[in-house]
């Protein structure tokens, strides 16, 4: 008996803006996690190679986000340290629309990401965390849902 398979993977409700219309380019994968309204607000993306390489393709995603029609922020949290003003700025980002939180001392990322979105004032909340458990994922995508936000998670490599 042949099954035929796809190995084409859905994209989740974050990306649909961004590629639509790039059936020709490249795409970025992200990690379809389960089908659950939990994980609909949650998107990952791992990004592999050089820092300069992983950034320059991470720069079209937040410009996209940053000139979202939504009022609210683009909140960064714990964002890798290449991740400066002036890189801001270079890449394009409406600046003005982005929000850098770090951890105070004695807060984790998780924690200070998690408050970001259930706060409900940014409607991208993206962190830095590897690896990222189930948990994890679960705890963003709930926090996510209570702000009705998006969570994004990248993994630099």
């Amino acid at each position: 008996m042949y099954v035929q398979q796809s190995f084409e993977r859905p994209q989740l409700p974050l990306f649909d803006a961004f590629l639509a219309g790039t059936s020709s380019e490249p795409r970025l994968a992200t990690n379809d996690i389960s089908r659950s309204e939990d994980d609909q607000a949650f998107s990952e993306l791992a990004l592999r190679g050089a820092a300069g390489h992983c950034l320059h393709l991470l720069a079209p995603i937040l410009r996209e986000l940053s000139e979202n029609q939504d009022a609210r922020w683009l909140t960064l949290v714990a964002p890798p340290a290449s991740l400066t003003q002036s890189w801001l700025r270079e890449a394009g980002l409406n600046r003005e629309r982005i929000l850098l939180l770090h951890p105070r001392q004695g807060q984790n990322a998780l924690a200070l990401a998690e408050e970001a979105l259930k706060l409900g004032r940014s409607h991208t909340v993206i962190s830095w965390l590897h690896p990222v458990e189930n948990s994890t994922r679960q705890r963003l995508a709930q926090a996510a849902n209570a702000g009705g936000a998006q969570s994004l998670n990248i993994s630099l490599g």
